[in-house]
């Protein structure tokens, strides 16, 4: 076992990854590759930056070059893994504030996507849902670090309660 195995979560790890380190994109395996960008881009609101045929295509917030990329390539007409093997739990999608996941919600409401949860994590609000492939998808925005809830000495003290969807609905910005 190495030394950072038995770091209790408030000690600091002796040599930990720089603060500015962040996950820059994720490429997921898809099955039909329009049914994708018809989720992606058509329901969530990405921009489609590139595709090539029907093998893949990178969306992005913002003009970015891809925050996802969508393949074909070992995938075409392919299946969800099983229950039960490993593999990605979820790509998590950050919105700026409240109002864009509000937003986000609404796209969902309309398109008849049904959400496999929703909660309040006290540092974060989320909304958990499945794409078309199976993939899991969370959408959810941070709340302020000052606004964390923490534990006497100093950890994080996350919690897991329901999430008011009416409410955050309502905050949802009018179309444009």
């Amino acid at each position: 076992m190495t030394p950072a195995a038995l770091l209790l979560p408030s000690e600091p790890h002796p040599d930990p990854v720089p603060a500015g380190t962040r996950i820059g994109h994720v490429h997921l395996k898809v099955a039909d590759l329009d049914r994708a960008l018809a989720f992606y881009r058509d329901v969530l609101g990405f921009s489609l930056m590139q595709r090539y045929g029907d093998q893949a295509a990178f969306i992005s917030a913002g003009g970015y070059h891809h925050h996802i990329g969508l393949n074909t390539w070992e995938s075409r007409g392919g299946r969800p893994p099983a229950p039960g093997t490993t593999g990605l739990y979820h790509t998590a999608i950050l919105y700026p504030d409240r109002a864009g996941l509000a937003d986000a919600l609404r796209r969902l409401v309309e398109a008849g996507i049904r959400l496999d949860g929703a909660s309040d994590h006290g540092v974060s609000e989320a909304l958990y849902l499945s794409d078309p492939d199976g993939n899991g998808v969370e959408l959810y925005r941070d709340r302020p670090e000052a606004e964390w809830p923490r534990n006497a000495d100093g950890t994080l003290a996350m919690v897991t309660k329901r999430l008011d969807l009416q409410a955050l609905l309502a905050e949802a910005p009018p179309r444009g």
